[in-house]
């Protein structure tokens, strides 16, 4: 089994493994509405330690996963490699993921860090092949998206079976592969 480093370093900082110790930052992030507000709803505290135990057990059991963003020596978010547990018709997959708290935003971390996060999928763990999706009218992660080269899917939209607000059920899909990501 290939295995991501646990760090990478950045121009703006690091992706480092999550700890225990960013539960706070981290929780604050899911719980500010503006970060979620593609989401089904704000994370309550107890939502938040879940997902870090599980970032941190998917870490350790495929060899890949979420980092935590530091920037300025600080909890930025998050960025990483997760595999969906929903059934669509691109799945199984890997996706790339996103998310930083608005102190952070408008720096071009989320694409500093996608960029990491795709050239360390691609060439130190091999994939041929990673997904992004979001909200249809999410435009700020869709703009991430595009600056990271990913392209939209033929099929472009799904809804996704996992959310059942109307309102964001409506998913927009984009692709990245080695080659389009200029990996030979």
């Amino acid at each position: 089994m290939l295995i991501a480093p646990p760090e990478i370093p950045t121009g703006s900082g690091r992706l480092r493994r999550v700890a225990e110790d960013d539960i706070a930052a981290f929780s604050e992030m899911n719980a500010d509405p503006r970060v979620m507000e593609f989401f089904p709803h704000p994370w309550s505290l107890e939502e938040s330690h879940t997902a870090l135990e599980r970032i941190e057990k998917e870490f350790t059991e495929r060899g890949f996963g979420i980092y935590a963003v530091e920037c300025e020596s600080e909890f930025a978010g998050i960025v990483g490699l997760s595999v969906p547990t929903f059934e669509a018709y691109f799945t199984p997959c890997v996706e790339i993921l996103w998310r930083l708290l608005p102190r952070f935003w408008g720096r071009g971390l989320a694409s500093e860090s996608g960029s990491a996060v795709l050239q360390m999928a691609f060439q130190t763990l091999k994939m041929s092949e990673v997904v992004a999706f979001a909200a249809a009218e999410n435009a700020r992660s869709i703009r991430v998206m595009e600056r990271l080269g990913m392209e939209r899917d033929q099929r472009a939209y799904f809804d996704h079976p996992a959310v059942t607000d109307i309102r964001l059920q409506r998913h927009v899909l984009y692709r990245s592969t080695a080659k389009l990501f200029n990996i030979r």
